[in-house]
């Protein structure tokens, strides 16, 4: 429900932004203050889980994100659409580590919890891709207030259901680490304003230095929190394993790319292209059955070829994909343009996700299972923030190109798209330097026994 509800917004940008009178880089803090908030919380929301019980806290956290979606409906103006997402933010912070830390609590480590995991890291591809085109059709059939609507009845539905069907689990002793969930939500959004503020005020600017200088005081005193604290939300000790810290890496640089993809494509579409948003959201419909099918077969390929080779080939052809989609125009023509580059795409998100997931949470003691589960989500959501942020820079900065309007979005989201696969490009040495090698240790240090025999 969260990844499906968070795509959907996309195909209604255009309708949001003439509707609330956002600017350009105005539109970018609709998504930003949800996947801001979300990703600053969500190590407090893991802990949470962790002290009062991780059942309670899903509960909990379903009735926050569906109270949101519903004002988010309702929205009468700009202001209020913000505050409602960052609400938004709230609920999913605390849902989303839960889900994770449920399903490794509910089976042991070994093939169970392996195929638990692929279907787990599928979901998100499966619900980025689905989400574009239900939210496609409600925005052209309904609004695009219709895709926050029907979160209501969906959340009401497993706040029902949850407590029949998920094991309650223990709560620890212990406390909240305030300061560190404060100061990270506080850097990491001052970070964010401070590079889309670049990019209409310039770099010099006070709006812009002053936020970067606050973000680095507040990370520094997160960092140093973090080392001191008896019982921290993010336990330094997790990045020890080279494994663990290559996938963090390489998730935030990998959905920095990807939600750049989303946010940017839907545009050239409908205001390059002229596609309506129930086109719009269609004409995803390549990347998302292609996603389905090969998430689907996650679990065998898994069992096959292990995670590192997914983890390598998927990233790799979302490049490919990336660097493809990115030379568009505005002669660009849908099928050889956008289609086909989106199928490459979709089969390297639906290979990529799993192994990500799965490196973020490997080798975890039980106790630090919650934490890890969070850095996981963290990860995915504050490289989602950075990476969008970073992209409407570069979007912003491309001089307006001659041909009217429509060139001049083009030449925008090719910007946009380009600096988009140099993430994708250094998410692809992050894992090669850091995630492969360990596997590959791994499985030789399994097989020695067999070899010396």
């Amino acid at each position: 429900m969260i990844l499906l509800d968070n795509s959907t917004i996309f195909t209604g940008l255009p309708g949001i932004q003439a509707e609330m009178g956002y600017t350009a880089t105005g539109l970018a803090w609709v998504q930003d203050a949800y996947t801001l908030v979300f990703g600053g919380l969500l190590l407090l929301g893991a802990r949470a889980g962790d002290l009062l019980g991780r059942r309670r806290i899903f509960i909990i956290g379903l009735a926050v994100f569906a109270t949101a979606s519903l004002l988010i409906g309702l929205a009468p103006n700009g202001q209020w659409l913000i505050g409602a997402r960052a609400l938004q933010g709230v609920g999913a912070a605390v849902v989303a580590p839960s889900s994770l830390s449920l399903l490794t609590a509910s089976f042991a480590p070994g093939r169970e919890r392996t195929r638990a995991v692929a279907w787990y890291g599928a979901t998100a591809g499966i619900g980025a891709s689905l989400g574009l085109v239900i939210g496609g059709a409600l925005a052209h059939w309904i609004s695009w207030r219709a895709g926050f609507f029907i979160n209501v009845p969906i959340g009401a539905a497993m706040i029902l259901l949850a407590p029949r069907y998920l094991p309650a689990s223990p709560r620890s002793t212990g406390r909240f680490d305030v300061t560190g969930a404060v100061t990270a939500t506080l850097g990491m959004g001052a970070l964010v304003f401070g590079i889309i503020s670049s990019a209409d005020a310039g770099w010099l600017a006070r709006l812009t230095i002053l936020p970067l200088g606050a973000a680095v005081v507040l990370l520094a005193v997160f960092v140093a929190n973090e080392w001191r604290a008896g019982q921290p939300i993010m336990p330094l000790r997790l990045f020890a394993s080279r494994e663990r810290s290559g996938a963090y890496l390489a998730r935030m640089l990998y959905m920095g790319a990807m939600i750049g993809f989303f946010y940017f494509t839907t545009q050239f579409l409908q205001d390059v292209l002229g596609f309506n948003p129930l086109q719009a959201g269609m004409a995803f419909f390549p990347m998302t059955v292609v996603n389905f099918a090969v998430a689907l077969a996650i679990p065998r390929l898994t069992a096959r070829f292990g995670n590192a080779a997914l983890l390598a080939a998927g990233v790799a052809v979302t490049l490919a994909g990336m660097v493809w989609l990115s030379r568009l125009s505005v002669g660009t023509s849908y099928l050889a343009g956008v289609a086909l580059p989106m199928v490459l795409l979709g089969i390297g998100q639906g290979l990529a996700f799993a192994p990500l997931t799965s490196a973020g949470i490997a080798k975890v003691t039980a106790a630090d299972s919650g934490a890890a589960s969070g850095l996981v989500n963290t990860a995915h959501q504050l490289g989602s923030s950075l990476g969008l942020a970073v992209l409407v820079t570069a979007a912003a900065a491309t001089s307006r190109a001659d041909g009217g309007a429509r060139a001049a979005i083009a030449g925008h989201v090719s910007a946009a798209l380009t600096a988009g696969s140099v993430m994708l490009a250094l998410c692809l040495l992050a894992s090669l330097a850091l995630i492969v090698p360990a596997e590959i240790a791994a499985r030789s240090a399994r097989d020695a026994p067999w070899r010396t025999a």
